[in-house]
């Protein structure tokens, strides 16, 4: 039996935002380690933006079998509209620069939508 729509979304963010901090804590160590630049890590989490999304839209195609490209498309939103409101709330209400947030919007977004294709 096939889960409901919400549930399999919501289990699906849920895997990437533990997926996310389990690769944050693991760049966080790297970067300990190797004392990397500043304009090193931008990267790496881009990366991590883009694996995270891909996992739950893997995990969402997977769950629904159906229309896996919108559904890994949607997680991958989802997943970045938690982001930015996490931004915002820690910003202590301050809108983060546009040209900040469409790229991880982006990342978000294919990553997803690629995870959905693929599943």
């Amino acid at each position: 039996m096939l889960p409901s729509r919400p549930k399999a979304v919501l289990i699906s963010l849920v895997a990437s935002y533990l997926l996310s901090a389990l690769l944050l804590f693991i760049l966080t160590f790297v970067l300990y380690r190797l004392k990397l630049k500043e304009s090193q890590i931008a990267p790496a989490v881009y990366a991590l933006y883009v694996i995270s999304c891909l996992v739950g839209g893997l995990l969402c195609g997977k769950a629904l079998r159906s229309r896996r490209f919108f559904w890994g498309l949607l997680t991958g939103v989802l997943y970045f509209l938690a982001l930015f409101a996490a931004s915002i709330l820690l910003r202590h209400g301050q809108i983060p620069e546009l040209s900040r947030m469409m790229p991880v919007l982006a990342c978000c977004a294919a990553g997803g939508t690629v995870g959905g294709i693929l599943s």
